[in-house]
């Protein structure tokens, strides 16, 4: 049996992982899709220089999955007390 001691420290360790994977994996996946999309807005610029404004919103939709996992976290850490 655990004590009650061992269980909330349990309970901490989890939200705690919990917060990590909710930032961590949707960076990941950024900068994967970031990778990407540079070089594709790279070339696609020397050739449609006036496609500059696509190339930077292609380049910063991805950057809201990290700042979307960022407010994940920070509601399971708010929410955990």
């Amino acid at each position: 049996m655990t004590s009650q001691g061992e269980e909330e420290e349990m309970d901490t360790w989890g939200i705690g992982v919990a917060a990590a994977l909710a930032v961590g994996l949707p960076a990941l996946a950024t900068g994967w899709a970031q990778s990407r999309i540079g070089p594709a807005a790279a070339a696609s610029l020397t050739e449609r220089p006036e496609l500059g404004a696509t190339a930077i919103l292609l380049i910063a939709i991805p950057e809201t999955m990290a700042i979307l996992g960022f407010v994940v976290a920070v509601l399971i850490l708010m929410r955990a007390g």
